[in-house]
Protein backbone atom coordinates (compact mmCIF):
# COMPACT_ATOMS: atom_id res chain seq x y z
CA UNK A 1 0.00 0.00 0.00
CA UNK A 2 1.09 3.55 -0.79
CA UNK A 3 1.77 5.76 2.16
CA UNK A 4 -0.38 8.93 2.44
CA UNK A 5 1.42 12.27 2.77
CA UNK A 6 1.31 13.85 6.19
CA UNK A 7 -1.36 16.52 6.78
CA UNK A 8 -0.27 20.15 6.43
CA UNK A 9 0.84 21.86 9.53
CA UNK A 10 -0.92 24.84 11.08
CA UNK A 11 1.84 27.18 9.98
CA UNK A 12 1.39 26.23 6.31
CA UNK A 13 -2.40 26.78 6.54
CA UNK A 14 -1.91 30.22 8.09
CA UNK A 15 0.63 31.14 5.39
CA UNK A 16 -1.76 30.12 2.60
CA UNK A 17 -4.63 32.13 4.11
CA UNK A 18 -2.46 35.20 4.51
CA UNK A 19 -1.25 34.97 0.90
CA UNK A 20 -4.85 34.76 -0.35
CA UNK A 21 -5.83 37.79 1.73
CA UNK A 22 -2.90 39.79 0.36
CA UNK A 23 -3.91 38.93 -3.22
CA UNK A 24 -7.48 40.05 -2.59
CA UNK A 25 -6.31 43.31 -1.06
CA UNK A 26 -3.96 44.04 -3.97
CA UNK A 27 -6.72 43.67 -6.64
CA UNK A 28 -7.97 47.02 -8.04
CA UNK A 29 -11.49 47.93 -7.09
CA UNK A 30 -13.65 48.11 -10.26
CA UNK A 31 -16.93 49.87 -9.74
CA UNK A 32 -19.76 48.89 -12.00
CA UNK A 33 -20.72 51.68 -14.50
CA UNK A 34 -24.24 52.82 -14.01
CA UNK A 35 -25.86 54.98 -16.73
CA UNK A 36 -27.16 58.28 -15.55
CA UNK A 37 -30.83 58.89 -16.12
CA UNK A 38 -31.34 61.73 -18.64
CA UNK A 39 -34.48 63.76 -18.62
CA UNK A 40 -36.21 64.62 -21.93
CA UNK A 41 -35.72 68.25 -22.84
CA UNK A 42 -38.84 70.47 -22.89
CA UNK A 43 -38.09 71.48 -26.51
CA UNK A 44 -38.50 67.87 -27.65
CA UNK A 45 -41.81 67.59 -25.81
CA UNK A 46 -43.05 70.80 -27.46
CA UNK A 47 -42.02 69.56 -30.92
CA UNK A 48 -43.75 66.22 -30.36
CA UNK A 49 -46.90 68.02 -29.21
CA UNK A 50 -46.93 70.25 -32.31
CA UNK A 51 -46.52 67.21 -34.58
CA UNK A 52 -49.44 65.50 -32.85
CA UNK A 53 -51.67 68.57 -33.21
CA UNK A 54 -50.73 68.95 -36.89
CA UNK A 55 -51.51 65.27 -37.58
CA UNK A 56 -54.89 65.55 -35.87
CA UNK A 57 -55.73 68.67 -37.92
CA UNK A 58 -54.82 66.88 -41.17
CA UNK A 59 -57.04 63.94 -40.26
CA UNK A 60 -59.89 66.28 -39.30
CA UNK A 61 -59.77 68.32 -42.52
CA UNK A 62 -59.42 65.14 -44.59
CA UNK A 63 -62.61 63.74 -43.05
CA UNK A 64 -64.44 67.06 -43.60
CA UNK A 65 -63.40 67.18 -47.28
CA UNK A 66 -64.44 63.55 -47.80
CA UNK A 67 -67.87 64.15 -46.24
CA UNK A 68 -68.32 67.32 -48.31
CA UNK A 69 -67.27 65.52 -51.50
CA UNK A 70 -69.65 62.61 -50.90
CA UNK A 71 -72.51 64.99 -50.06
CA UNK A 72 -72.16 66.97 -53.31
CA UNK A 73 -71.04 64.07 -55.57
CA UNK A 74 -69.45 66.01 -58.47
CA UNK A 75 -70.18 64.54 -61.89
CA UNK A 76 -67.96 64.59 -64.96
CA UNK A 77 -68.74 67.13 -67.69
CA UNK A 78 -69.92 65.61 -70.96
CA UNK A 79 -68.83 66.12 -74.57
CA UNK A 80 -71.04 65.48 -77.60
CA UNK A 81 -71.19 66.27 -81.32
CA UNK A 82 -74.80 67.08 -82.25
CA UNK A 83 -73.90 68.24 -85.76
CA UNK A 84 -71.05 68.09 -88.28
CA UNK A 85 -70.32 68.72 -91.96
CA UNK A 86 -67.78 67.25 -94.36
CA UNK A 87 -66.99 69.81 -97.04
CA UNK A 88 -63.83 68.66 -98.82
CA UNK A 89 -61.84 65.46 -99.28
CA UNK A 90 -59.24 65.29 -102.05
CA UNK A 91 -55.64 64.23 -102.72
CA UNK A 92 -52.78 66.38 -103.96
CA UNK A 93 -51.00 63.20 -104.96
CA UNK A 94 -51.74 59.56 -104.36
CA UNK A 95 -50.89 59.67 -100.62
CA UNK A 96 -51.37 63.27 -99.39
CA UNK A 97 -54.81 64.13 -98.06
CA UNK A 98 -56.54 67.51 -97.94
CA UNK A 99 -59.85 67.91 -96.16
CA UNK A 100 -62.24 70.32 -94.46
CA UNK A 101 -64.34 69.00 -91.60
CA UNK A 102 -66.51 71.12 -89.27
CA UNK A 103 -68.11 69.84 -86.08
CA UNK A 104 -70.35 71.41 -83.48
CA UNK A 105 -68.99 70.61 -80.01
CA UNK A 106 -71.41 70.47 -77.10
CA UNK A 107 -69.93 70.81 -73.58
CA UNK A 108 -72.32 70.26 -70.66
CA UNK A 109 -71.89 70.67 -66.91
CA UNK A 110 -74.41 68.28 -65.27
CA UNK A 111 -73.66 69.45 -61.71
CA UNK A 112 -76.27 71.49 -59.85
CA UNK A 113 -73.98 73.40 -57.48
CA UNK A 114 -70.46 73.19 -58.88
CA UNK A 115 -68.66 75.42 -61.38
CA UNK A 116 -66.40 73.68 -63.89
CA UNK A 117 -63.44 75.20 -65.69
CA UNK A 118 -62.03 73.64 -68.86
CA UNK A 119 -58.34 74.55 -68.53
CA UNK A 120 -56.99 72.61 -71.52
CA UNK A 121 -58.90 71.39 -74.59
CA UNK A 122 -57.51 69.39 -77.52
CA UNK A 123 -59.69 67.85 -80.24
CA UNK A 124 -58.28 65.37 -82.77
CA UNK A 125 -59.80 63.85 -85.92
CA UNK A 126 -58.86 60.30 -86.95
CA UNK A 127 -59.56 58.11 -89.93
CA UNK A 128 -58.70 54.42 -89.64
CA UNK A 129 -56.55 55.15 -86.54
CA UNK A 130 -54.59 57.81 -88.44
CA UNK A 131 -54.50 61.38 -87.12
CA UNK A 132 -55.55 63.69 -89.95
CA UNK A 133 -56.30 66.94 -88.08
CA UNK A 134 -56.26 68.50 -84.61
CA UNK A 135 -57.32 71.72 -82.91
CA UNK A 136 -56.60 73.38 -79.55
CA UNK A 137 -59.42 75.41 -77.99
CA UNK A 138 -59.34 78.30 -75.55
CA UNK A 139 -60.17 77.64 -71.87
CA UNK A 140 -63.59 78.59 -70.56
CA UNK A 141 -65.75 78.37 -67.42
CA UNK A 142 -69.14 76.69 -67.07
CA UNK A 143 -71.71 77.41 -64.40
CA UNK A 144 -73.91 74.66 -62.91
CA UNK A 145 -76.26 73.03 -65.47
CA UNK A 146 -74.79 75.18 -68.26
CA UNK A 147 -74.37 74.01 -71.87
CA UNK A 148 -71.87 75.47 -74.33
CA UNK A 149 -71.95 75.00 -78.12
CA UNK A 150 -68.81 75.77 -80.09
CA UNK A 151 -67.89 75.28 -83.75
CA UNK A 152 -64.57 73.54 -84.39
CA UNK A 153 -63.03 73.61 -87.87
CA UNK A 154 -60.64 70.71 -88.51
CA UNK A 155 -58.56 71.19 -91.65
CA UNK A 156 -56.30 68.53 -93.15
CA UNK A 157 -53.50 69.85 -95.36
CA UNK A 158 -51.08 67.53 -97.11
CA UNK A 159 -51.49 64.80 -94.50
CA UNK A 160 -49.60 61.65 -95.44
CA UNK A 161 -51.68 58.47 -95.55
CA UNK A 162 -50.44 54.99 -96.44
CA UNK A 163 -51.76 53.73 -99.74
CA UNK A 164 -54.16 51.20 -98.22
CA UNK A 165 -55.65 53.84 -95.89
CA UNK A 166 -56.03 56.30 -98.76
CA UNK A 167 -57.78 53.69 -100.89
CA UNK A 168 -60.12 52.88 -97.99
CA UNK A 169 -61.06 56.56 -97.57
CA UNK A 170 -61.64 57.00 -101.29
CA UNK A 171 -63.97 53.99 -101.39
CA UNK A 172 -65.96 55.30 -98.42
CA UNK A 173 -66.32 58.71 -100.10
CA UNK A 174 -67.57 57.03 -103.29
CA UNK A 175 -70.05 54.93 -101.29
CA UNK A 176 -71.35 58.08 -99.54
CA UNK A 177 -70.55 56.66 -96.10
CA UNK A 178 -67.41 57.99 -94.35
CA UNK A 179 -66.48 56.88 -90.82
CA UNK A 180 -64.33 59.06 -88.55
CA UNK A 181 -63.70 59.20 -84.87
CA UNK A 182 -63.02 62.28 -82.79
CA UNK A 183 -60.96 62.27 -79.61
CA UNK A 184 -61.18 65.07 -77.06
CA UNK A 185 -58.67 65.48 -74.23
CA UNK A 186 -59.72 67.94 -71.54
CA UNK A 187 -58.32 69.08 -68.21
CA UNK A 188 -61.20 70.17 -65.97
CA UNK A 189 -61.16 71.93 -62.62
CA UNK A 190 -63.98 71.87 -60.07
CA UNK A 191 -64.45 74.79 -57.70
CA UNK A 192 -66.20 73.59 -54.52
CA UNK A 193 -65.97 76.57 -52.20
CA UNK A 194 -62.35 76.73 -51.04
CA UNK A 195 -61.67 73.25 -52.44
CA UNK A 196 -60.25 72.89 -55.97
CA UNK A 197 -60.16 69.52 -57.71
CA UNK A 198 -58.67 69.00 -61.18
CA UNK A 199 -58.17 65.96 -63.42
CA UNK A 200 -58.15 64.88 -67.09
CA UNK A 201 -61.06 63.61 -69.19
CA UNK A 202 -61.01 61.62 -72.43
CA UNK A 203 -63.92 61.72 -74.87
CA UNK A 204 -64.24 59.38 -77.85
CA UNK A 205 -66.90 59.95 -80.54
CA UNK A 206 -67.47 57.55 -83.42
CA UNK A 207 -69.23 59.42 -86.22
CA UNK A 208 -70.56 58.52 -89.65
CA UNK A 209 -70.86 61.13 -92.41
CA UNK A 210 -72.19 61.26 -95.94
CA UNK A 211 -69.69 62.11 -98.66
CA UNK A 212 -68.52 65.65 -99.55
CA UNK A 213 -69.07 68.35 -100.66
CA UNK A 214 -72.28 68.42 -98.60
CA UNK A 215 -71.52 65.67 -96.12
CA UNK A 216 -73.85 65.62 -93.12
CA UNK A 217 -73.83 63.75 -89.83
CA UNK A 218 -75.68 60.43 -90.01
CA UNK A 219 -74.91 58.91 -86.61
CA UNK A 220 -72.59 59.38 -83.66
CA UNK A 221 -71.76 57.74 -80.34
CA UNK A 222 -69.75 59.59 -77.69
CA UNK A 223 -68.26 58.31 -74.42
CA UNK A 224 -66.52 60.51 -71.83
CA UNK A 225 -64.38 58.93 -69.12
CA UNK A 226 -61.88 60.03 -66.52
CA UNK A 227 -58.25 59.33 -67.32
Amino acid sequence: MLALPPPPSKQQIIRNQSSLESLENNRPNKKLWQPRSQRTKPVIWCFAGLCLIFSLLLIFFGIVILIFYLAIKPRNPTFDIPNASLNVVYYDSTQYLNGDFILLANFSNPNKRIDVKFESLDIELFFSNRLISNRTMNPFMQKPKETRLQTVNLISKLVFLPQDVGVKLQRQVESNKVSYYVRGTFKVKFNIGLIHLSYWLNSICEIEMTGPPAGVLVSRQCITSRR
